[in-house]
């Protein structure tokens, strides 16, 4: 942690806070009966129509499921690095 983050009062989250998300999340699969593999392929079929129109930034992309009161929710917190090119430009001779 930098002095900055001391400042800031911003602290990495502890072991228990990360278990306790963890847990929930298991829970929310558990409940909305999602199966890893279905999360795999719902994340990727997302990424693929998002990355037809612009260009994101993968690495930092985060998708999860949440819960609230009777309901559960996808959350997709995706980067966006740009627009994606049309076509791409050919050279001229």
């Amino acid at each position: 942690m930098n002095i900055l983050d001391r400042l800031f009062g911003r602290r990495e989250p502890s072991s228990s806070a990360i278990a306790k998300e963890r847990l929930q999340l298991v829970l929310v699969h558990d409940r909305v009966k999602l199966s890893p593999e279905l999360m795999e392929t719902l994340k990727s079929e997302i990424i693929a129509v998002i990355s037809r129109h612009v260009t994101i930034d993968e690495q930092s992309m985060e998708i999860k499921l949440t819960s609230g009161r009777g309901y559960q929710k996808l959350t997709a917190d995706i980067p966006i690095v740009g627009p994606r090119d049309a076509a791409p430009k050919r050279k001229r001779k």
